[in-house]
């Protein structure tokens, strides 16, 4: 498959900041699901890039979930929220209140997941050979940076990574060896890609 076309998925361990003025029985975090700390895949060095115009966040604007494990299937909560501040990408979210959403907000905020992750498409790539300086003079190669993507859902996930190892190698192993003859939108929409960035709280 053309690394033009290759999605995957990024977690690490991290923290949800509970919203300052929601109070301590509230439903409401914000998180950072996206930054430009470079991420080794099995085929390089990927970058997401977090320029102005880079990130076209429509999409969870207008109908971003908050899954569970990224099972479509397991909805817990709406962005109300999303926009990039210093080079990162943020999001408030809210958990629904119904019987199987209670229990994943319940915990996360004692503290018993930790672990988000984000999907997206890459719609433009920049590719630096060794040595290389980006057009835009910020990156050195050898790296891939994404210059236009979508992000598609954001996952709070039970299975954090060792930012060293991660669970993202896995999922590029099964990149590697699955066929990809008969693959769907659909079937790359769930391999999302393992984001190595700690959520934190922040202010727009």
């Amino acid at each position: 498959m053309s690394r033009k076309s290759r999605q995957g998925m990024r977690t690490q361990t991290a923290n949800l900041t509970r919203k300052a003025d929601d109070g301590e029985s509230g439903r409401k975090f914000t998180l950072s699901f996206s930054s430009e700390i470079p991420y080794d895949r099995w085929w390089g060095t990927e970058i997401l890039d977090h320029a102005e115009g880079a990130i076209d966040i429509s999409r969870l604007s207008e109908i971003g979930c908050i899954l569970f494990n990224h099972n479509p299937d397991a909805v817990v909560g709406r962005i109300t929220d999303v926009w990039v501040e210093d080079s990162r990408g943020m999001a408030e979210i809210e958990f629904d209140t119904d019987e199987d959403s209670e229990k994943i907000f319940q915990k996360v905020a004692n503290g018993t997941l930790k672990g988000v992750s984000v999907g997206y498409v890459v719609d433009e790539w920049e590719e630096l050979g060794d040595g290389k300086t980006s057009e835009d003079g910020r990156f050195t190669g050898p790296c891939d940076i994404a210059r236009r993507w979508t992000p598609l859902e954001v996952s709070i996930v039970s299975i954090p990574a060792d930012p060293t190892v991660g669970v993202g190698r896995s999922m590029d192993l099964i990149e590697q060896t699955e066929p990809k003859q008969g693959r769907t939108l659909d079937w790359y929409a769930r391999q999302l890609a393992i984001n190595t960035n700690i959520i934190k709280g922040g202010k727009r």
